[in-house]
């Protein structure tokens, strides 16, 4: 069982940078994956950033590619979403995911953790 918090998240203006972080439980975060997903309003929930149990490996949504970098401290059982060049259709609640594995999932429907959720606001 792994619980997720995540924190960082606020209102800031186009252009600007958050850095989220997801803080896990247990003392077994380096055999989870992790993902970051977003949820906008009136949106289904999207897929944003993907980081492998070790680190090595990562994916991101075209829409963030070249601007989010996720990551991770398996010391410190924490994941992070540094979110640089925001743009308002950034906004949204943003969600941090778990599962068990060593590879890359991009599928909220693979992930079986799941934080509370983070609202970022990017105004124009």
């Amino acid at each position: 069982q792994v619980q997720l918090v995540e924190t960082g998240g606020g209102l800031v203006q186009a252009g600007g940078s958050l850095r989220l972080s997801c803080a896990a439980s247990g003392r077994t975060f380096s055999s989870y994956a992790m993902g970051w997903f977003r949820q906008a309003p009136g949106k289904e929930r999207e897929f944003v950033a993907a980081i492998r149990s070790s680190g090595g490996s990562t994916s991101y949504a075209d829409s963030v590619k070249g601007r989010f970098t996720i990551s991770r401290d398996n010391a410190k059982n924490t994941a992070y979403l540094q979110m640089n060049s925001l743009k308002p259709e950034d906004t949204a609640v943003y969600y941090c995911a778990a599962r068990l594995g060593t590879l890359v999932w991009r599928l909220d429907s693979e992930y079986d953790y799941w934080g509370q959720g983070t609202q970022v606001t990017v105004s124009s």
